[in-house]
């Protein structure tokens, strides 16, 4: 009767390790195929919502990320910036958004949720050309003498105004394009994601 219990015990304990064994061993073969099924960076990139810390944005500063493959600015205005849009309300061709189908924040003079902060996908409505920062006002922009500051594109000379609203009589149909985006936070916005339906 004893060596029967000696037996039983060896048995479960061979049957412990054995499971034991195969346990670790389908774990590390599960990991790398569970890890695959996670998005890469560049999966990231190309769809999924992209989060930005705007604590590390300085005032009149631009941040560029990647979201869907395009280029996406973040800005923080100034409130020169900001005062002036209003100069610019008269000299843009579609002041409210109104000729392309944008999220509801989009249909104020700021394009935006909060007036110090723009957000727009960084592609020209024209071609698909990327334009060029030019933030300094005046002469020393570069585009005229009378700029308020903004945005102009390299490739056929469409202007945008602080909000990414074109100007009249230029090659761009539209304004730039406001992605969706919402904030989690004072200081982080998602882009990519907006619960709220703004």
């Amino acid at each position: 009767m004893a060596s029967e219990q000696k037996v039983d015990c060896g048995r479960r304990r061979l049957i412990v390790a054995t499971a034991a064994v195969g346990g670790v061993a389908g774990v590390v073969t599960a990991a790398p195929f569970v890890a695959s099924m996670m998005p890469s960076e560049r999966a990231k990139a190309a769809g999924a919502p992209v989060e930005v810390d705007l604590s590390k944005l300085a005032l009149g500063e631009m941040l560029t990320v990647a979201w869907r493959g395009q280029p996406v600015w973040v800005i923080n205005r100034t409130p020169e910036m900001i005062a002036s849009l209003k100069v610019t309300d008269p000299l843009v061709s579609d002041p409210h958004s109104d000729k392309l189908q944008q999220p509801a924040y989009c249909k104020n003079e700021t394009r935006s949720i909060k007036p110090e902060f723009f957000v727009a996908v960084g592609i020209c409505t024209h071609l698909g050309c990327s334009p060029s920062e030019k933030f300094e006002t005046g002469a020393a922009s570069g585009v005229g003498p009378n700029w308020p500051g903004g945005f102009l594109c390299p490739c056929h000379g469409s202007t945008f105004d602080l909000a990414g609203r074109v100007y009249k009589d230029k090659p761009a149909p539209l304004n730039l394009v406001v992605p969706p985006y919402m904030y989690l936070s004072d200081n982080k916005i998602v882009i990519g994601e907006d619960k709220k339906g703004a």
